[in-house]
Protein backbone atom coordinates (compact mmCIF):
# COMPACT_ATOMS: atom_id res chain seq x y z
CA UNK A 1 0.00 0.00 0.00
CA UNK A 2 2.87 2.57 1.08
CA UNK A 3 4.47 1.48 -2.05
CA UNK A 4 1.58 2.72 -4.53
CA UNK A 5 1.08 5.53 -2.92
CA UNK A 6 4.56 6.60 -3.14
CA UNK A 7 3.88 5.65 -6.99
CA UNK A 8 0.82 7.32 -7.47
CA UNK A 9 2.83 10.68 -5.74
CA UNK A 10 5.82 9.99 -7.92
CA UNK A 11 3.75 10.59 -11.07
CA UNK A 12 1.81 13.22 -9.96
CA UNK A 13 4.73 15.27 -8.35
CA UNK A 14 4.26 18.11 -10.56
CA UNK A 15 0.63 18.51 -10.30
CA UNK A 16 0.69 17.82 -6.60
CA UNK A 17 3.66 21.09 -6.91
CA UNK A 18 1.09 23.48 -8.82
CA UNK A 19 -1.55 22.72 -5.84
CA UNK A 20 1.31 23.43 -2.99
CA UNK A 21 1.07 27.61 -2.68
CA UNK A 22 -2.95 26.96 -2.78
CA UNK A 23 -2.78 24.14 -0.03
CA UNK A 24 -0.43 26.40 1.90
CA UNK A 25 -2.64 29.29 2.00
CA UNK A 26 -5.83 27.38 2.85
CA UNK A 27 -3.89 25.78 5.67
CA UNK A 28 -2.33 29.87 6.95
CA UNK A 29 -5.43 31.44 6.54
CA UNK A 30 -8.58 28.66 6.88
CA UNK A 31 -8.16 25.97 8.81
CA UNK A 32 -5.25 27.12 11.53
CA UNK A 33 -7.81 30.13 12.14
CA UNK A 34 -10.36 27.47 13.14
CA UNK A 35 -8.79 26.88 16.52
CA UNK A 36 -9.79 30.54 17.36
CA UNK A 37 -13.05 29.44 17.36
CA UNK A 38 -13.05 28.72 21.14
CA UNK A 39 -12.96 32.77 21.66
CA UNK A 40 -16.47 32.32 20.96
CA UNK A 41 -17.50 30.05 24.23
CA UNK A 42 -14.92 31.94 26.72
CA UNK A 43 -15.05 35.39 27.88
CA UNK A 44 -12.09 36.65 26.08
CA UNK A 45 -9.40 38.29 28.50
CA UNK A 46 -6.72 41.16 27.05
CA UNK A 47 -4.64 40.90 29.88
CA UNK A 48 -2.37 38.02 29.41
CA UNK A 49 0.72 37.91 26.97
CA UNK A 50 0.00 36.54 23.88
CA UNK A 51 -3.37 34.68 22.58
CA UNK A 52 -2.84 31.26 23.70
CA UNK A 53 -2.46 32.73 26.97
CA UNK A 54 -5.17 35.19 26.71
CA UNK A 55 -7.35 32.24 25.75
CA UNK A 56 -6.04 29.93 28.61
CA UNK A 57 -6.69 32.11 31.27
CA UNK A 58 -10.09 33.28 29.88
CA UNK A 59 -13.13 32.29 31.53
CA UNK A 60 -15.34 29.58 30.03
CA UNK A 61 -18.89 30.69 29.58
CA UNK A 62 -20.33 28.49 27.27
CA UNK A 63 -23.24 29.37 24.64
CA UNK A 64 -23.29 32.83 26.85
CA UNK A 65 -21.73 34.68 23.94
CA UNK A 66 -25.02 33.34 21.72
CA UNK A 67 -27.34 35.34 23.79
CA UNK A 68 -25.71 38.36 21.99
CA UNK A 69 -27.85 37.19 18.84
CA UNK A 70 -31.02 35.24 20.32
CA UNK A 71 -32.06 37.18 22.99
CA UNK A 72 -32.09 40.92 21.54
CA UNK A 73 -34.84 42.60 20.49
CA UNK A 74 -33.36 42.89 16.81
CA UNK A 75 -32.43 39.33 16.11
CA UNK A 76 -36.06 38.66 13.82
CA UNK A 77 -34.93 41.76 12.33
CA UNK A 78 -31.41 41.16 11.38
CA UNK A 79 -31.85 37.49 10.84
CA UNK A 80 -34.83 38.44 8.34
CA UNK A 81 -32.61 41.33 6.65
CA UNK A 82 -30.06 39.01 6.41
CA UNK A 83 -32.12 36.07 4.63
CA UNK A 84 -34.45 37.74 2.40
CA UNK A 85 -31.87 40.07 1.18
CA UNK A 86 -29.41 36.99 0.16
CA UNK A 87 -32.22 35.21 -1.23
CA UNK A 88 -33.09 37.92 -3.74
CA UNK A 89 -28.95 38.25 -4.69
CA UNK A 90 -29.02 34.76 -5.52
CA UNK A 91 -32.38 34.17 -7.37
CA UNK A 92 -32.21 37.48 -9.56
CA UNK A 93 -28.36 37.75 -9.48
CA UNK A 94 -28.48 34.17 -11.64
CA UNK A 95 -31.14 35.49 -13.84
CA UNK A 96 -29.65 37.92 -15.13
CA UNK A 97 -26.28 36.84 -14.71
CA UNK A 98 -27.55 33.72 -17.21
CA UNK A 99 -29.29 36.34 -19.31
CA UNK A 100 -26.88 38.79 -19.89
CA UNK A 101 -24.20 36.04 -20.98
CA UNK A 102 -26.73 34.58 -23.30
CA UNK A 103 -27.34 38.51 -24.83
CA UNK A 104 -23.65 38.56 -25.05
CA UNK A 105 -22.82 35.68 -27.01
CA UNK A 106 -25.21 37.00 -29.94
CA UNK A 107 -23.56 40.21 -30.12
CA UNK A 108 -21.64 39.37 -33.48
CA UNK A 109 -19.62 42.76 -33.25
CA UNK A 110 -16.70 41.39 -31.41
CA UNK A 111 -15.84 44.61 -30.79
CA UNK A 112 -19.19 45.72 -29.38
CA UNK A 113 -18.85 42.40 -27.33
CA UNK A 114 -15.44 43.22 -25.60
CA UNK A 115 -17.04 46.95 -24.87
CA UNK A 116 -19.74 46.13 -23.61
CA UNK A 117 -18.48 43.19 -21.12
CA UNK A 118 -15.61 45.88 -20.01
CA UNK A 119 -18.26 48.25 -19.11
CA UNK A 120 -19.95 45.55 -16.94
CA UNK A 121 -17.20 44.09 -15.37
CA UNK A 122 -15.71 47.28 -14.14
CA UNK A 123 -18.43 48.13 -11.12
CA UNK A 124 -17.30 44.78 -9.47
CA UNK A 125 -13.34 46.13 -8.94
CA UNK A 126 -15.11 49.70 -7.05
CA UNK A 127 -15.04 49.77 -3.47
CA UNK A 128 -17.94 49.98 -1.48
CA UNK A 129 -16.83 53.20 -0.16
CA UNK A 130 -16.91 54.59 -3.17
CA UNK A 131 -20.25 53.13 -4.07
CA UNK A 132 -21.48 54.29 -1.43
CA UNK A 133 -20.02 58.33 -2.54
CA UNK A 134 -21.96 57.78 -5.91
CA UNK A 135 -25.09 56.59 -4.23
CA UNK A 136 -24.91 59.38 -2.10
CA UNK A 137 -24.44 62.18 -4.90
CA UNK A 138 -27.70 60.54 -6.63
CA UNK A 139 -29.78 60.31 -2.78
CA UNK A 140 -28.01 63.52 -1.16
CA UNK A 141 -30.79 65.87 0.04
CA UNK A 142 -29.46 68.68 -1.04
CA UNK A 143 -27.72 68.11 -3.91
CA UNK A 144 -28.34 64.79 -5.10
CA UNK A 145 -29.28 64.24 -8.94
CA UNK A 146 -32.93 62.64 -8.51
CA UNK A 147 -33.93 65.14 -5.91
CA UNK A 148 -32.44 68.12 -8.02
CA UNK A 149 -34.72 66.69 -10.77
CA UNK A 150 -37.61 66.26 -8.69
CA UNK A 151 -37.28 70.00 -7.56
CA UNK A 152 -37.35 70.88 -11.51
CA UNK A 153 -40.96 69.10 -11.48
CA UNK A 154 -42.27 71.09 -8.83
CA UNK A 155 -41.60 68.22 -6.43
CA UNK A 156 -40.70 68.35 -2.81
CA UNK A 157 -37.27 66.88 -2.08
CA UNK A 158 -37.26 63.28 -0.69
CA UNK A 159 -34.82 62.44 2.19
CA UNK A 160 -33.68 58.91 1.05
CA UNK A 161 -31.53 58.72 3.98
CA UNK A 162 -34.75 59.09 6.59
CA UNK A 163 -37.16 56.75 4.32
CA UNK A 164 -36.16 53.25 4.78
CA UNK A 165 -39.27 51.51 2.75
CA UNK A 166 -37.09 52.40 -0.25
CA UNK A 167 -33.88 50.96 1.29
CA UNK A 168 -34.45 47.52 0.23
CA UNK A 169 -34.79 48.39 -3.53
CA UNK A 170 -31.95 50.48 -3.48
CA UNK A 171 -29.65 47.89 -1.80
CA UNK A 172 -30.67 45.22 -4.61
CA UNK A 173 -30.11 47.11 -7.67
CA UNK A 174 -26.42 48.42 -6.50
CA UNK A 175 -25.65 44.94 -5.72
CA UNK A 176 -26.61 43.64 -9.19
CA UNK A 177 -25.44 46.51 -10.67
CA UNK A 178 -21.83 45.49 -9.04
CA UNK A 179 -21.75 41.71 -8.88
CA UNK A 180 -24.15 40.84 -12.37
CA UNK A 181 -21.37 41.75 -14.77
CA UNK A 182 -18.72 39.54 -12.91
CA UNK A 183 -20.80 36.72 -12.30
CA UNK A 184 -21.65 36.72 -15.91
CA UNK A 185 -18.82 36.48 -17.15
CA UNK A 186 -18.56 32.59 -15.99
CA UNK A 187 -21.51 31.62 -17.32
CA UNK A 188 -20.03 33.67 -21.04
CA UNK A 189 -17.32 31.36 -20.46
CA UNK A 190 -19.44 27.92 -20.26
CA UNK A 191 -21.45 28.97 -23.40
CA UNK A 192 -18.59 29.29 -25.76
CA UNK A 193 -17.47 25.94 -24.73
CA UNK A 194 -20.95 24.57 -25.70
CA UNK A 195 -20.54 22.51 -29.01
CA UNK A 196 -21.39 24.59 -32.13
CA UNK A 197 -22.62 21.55 -33.37
CA UNK A 198 -25.39 21.48 -31.29
CA UNK A 199 -26.63 24.87 -32.32
CA UNK A 200 -25.97 23.83 -35.97
CA UNK A 201 -28.41 20.76 -36.06
CA UNK A 202 -31.22 22.21 -33.95
CA UNK A 203 -31.38 25.18 -36.93
CA UNK A 204 -31.08 22.69 -39.45
CA UNK A 205 -34.14 21.31 -37.37
CA UNK A 206 -35.85 24.92 -37.70
CA UNK A 207 -35.37 25.74 -34.04
CA UNK A 208 -35.06 29.61 -33.44
CA UNK A 209 -32.82 31.45 -31.02
CA UNK A 210 -35.64 31.22 -28.28
CA UNK A 211 -35.99 27.36 -28.52
CA UNK A 212 -31.71 27.22 -28.85
CA UNK A 213 -31.62 28.65 -25.38
CA UNK A 214 -34.51 27.02 -23.84
CA UNK A 215 -33.23 23.50 -24.95
CA UNK A 216 -29.58 23.51 -25.64
CA UNK A 217 -27.94 26.42 -23.60
CA UNK A 218 -29.14 26.39 -20.58
CA UNK A 219 -29.24 22.69 -19.76
CA UNK A 220 -25.77 22.89 -20.56
CA UNK A 221 -25.35 25.89 -17.79
CA UNK A 222 -27.79 23.72 -15.41
CA UNK A 223 -24.90 21.70 -13.67
CA UNK A 224 -22.83 25.45 -13.62
CA UNK A 225 -25.69 27.17 -11.92
CA UNK A 226 -26.03 24.40 -9.67
CA UNK A 227 -22.84 24.51 -8.14
CA UNK A 228 -22.67 28.07 -7.92
CA UNK A 229 -26.17 28.49 -6.14
CA UNK A 230 -25.31 25.98 -3.77
CA UNK A 231 -22.22 27.74 -3.19
CA UNK A 232 -24.48 30.97 -2.47
CA UNK A 233 -26.54 28.87 -0.47
CA UNK A 234 -24.00 28.25 2.17
CA UNK A 235 -23.63 32.54 2.79
CA UNK A 236 -26.91 33.04 3.06
CA UNK A 237 -26.29 33.80 6.30
CA UNK A 238 -23.38 36.27 5.78
CA UNK A 239 -23.97 39.49 4.52
CA UNK A 240 -21.98 41.95 2.39
CA UNK A 241 -20.40 44.47 5.41
CA UNK A 242 -19.51 47.05 2.64
CA UNK A 243 -23.18 47.12 0.80
CA UNK A 244 -25.14 47.39 4.28
CA UNK A 245 -22.68 49.89 5.93
CA UNK A 246 -21.09 52.14 3.44
CA UNK A 247 -24.21 52.23 0.80
CA UNK A 248 -26.67 53.86 3.60
CA UNK A 249 -23.98 55.88 5.23
CA UNK A 250 -24.91 54.24 9.00
CA UNK A 251 -28.09 55.52 8.68
CA UNK A 252 -29.89 54.33 12.58
CA UNK A 253 -33.19 55.98 10.83
CA UNK A 254 -32.50 52.98 8.29
CA UNK A 255 -32.09 50.38 10.32
CA UNK A 256 -35.50 48.11 10.09
CA UNK A 257 -34.45 47.87 6.43
CA UNK A 258 -30.34 48.15 6.50
CA UNK A 259 -29.37 46.43 9.73
CA UNK A 260 -27.92 42.80 9.26
CA UNK A 261 -26.21 40.25 11.36
CA UNK A 262 -22.75 41.80 10.26
CA UNK A 263 -23.21 45.07 10.80
CA UNK A 264 -24.92 44.45 13.86
CA UNK A 265 -22.16 42.66 15.50
CA UNK A 266 -19.58 45.06 13.61
CA UNK A 267 -21.66 47.76 16.06
CA UNK A 268 -21.97 45.97 19.56
CA UNK A 269 -18.34 44.98 18.74
CA UNK A 270 -17.35 49.14 18.84
CA UNK A 271 -19.07 49.87 21.28
CA UNK A 272 -18.65 46.91 24.08
CA UNK A 273 -15.15 44.84 22.23
CA UNK A 274 -16.77 41.60 23.23
CA UNK A 275 -14.66 39.31 20.93
CA UNK A 276 -16.67 36.14 22.27
CA UNK A 277 -19.86 37.94 20.89
CA UNK A 278 -18.44 38.68 17.85
CA UNK A 279 -17.02 34.78 17.10
CA UNK A 280 -19.90 33.62 18.28
CA UNK A 281 -21.40 35.02 15.75
CA UNK A 282 -18.90 34.00 13.61
CA UNK A 283 -19.72 30.79 14.29
CA UNK A 284 -23.17 30.71 13.97
CA UNK A 285 -22.93 32.08 10.76
CA UNK A 286 -20.42 29.17 9.41
CA UNK A 287 -22.17 26.70 11.27
CA UNK A 288 -25.75 27.70 9.59
CA UNK A 289 -23.92 27.79 5.91
CA UNK A 290 -22.46 24.24 6.31
CA UNK A 291 -26.08 23.01 7.22
CA UNK A 292 -27.10 24.63 4.57
CA UNK A 293 -24.78 23.26 1.60
CA UNK A 294 -25.06 19.62 3.15
CA UNK A 295 -29.29 19.88 3.05
CA UNK A 296 -29.36 21.45 -0.38
CA UNK A 297 -26.31 19.08 -2.12
CA UNK A 298 -28.24 16.17 -0.51
CA UNK A 299 -31.40 17.47 -2.30
CA UNK A 300 -29.62 18.27 -5.39
CA UNK A 301 -27.91 14.90 -5.41
CA UNK A 302 -31.56 12.83 -5.13
CA UNK A 303 -33.10 15.01 -8.26
CA UNK A 304 -29.74 14.75 -10.10
CA UNK A 305 -26.18 13.01 -9.01
CA UNK A 306 -24.36 14.63 -11.83
CA UNK A 307 -25.60 18.32 -10.65
CA UNK A 308 -24.60 18.08 -6.91
CA UNK A 309 -21.53 19.89 -6.02
CA UNK A 310 -20.09 16.27 -3.86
Amino acid sequence: MLSRSFKRFRQNKMLLLMVLPAAIWFVLFSYLPMAGSVIAFVEYRYDSNGFLSSIWNSKWVGLRNFEFLFQTSDALIITRNTVLYNLAFIVLGLVLAVALAVLLVEIRNRRMSKTYQTAMFMPYFLSWVIVGYFVFSFLSTSKGLLNQLTSWFGLDALNWYAEPKYWPFILVFIYLWKFVGYNSIMYLAAIMGIDGSLYEAAMIDGAGKWKQIVHITLPQLTSLMTILTLLAVGRIFYADFGLFYQVPRDSGLLYSTTNVIDTYVYRGLKTSGEFGMSTAAGLYQSFVGFVLVITSNYIVRKINKDNALF
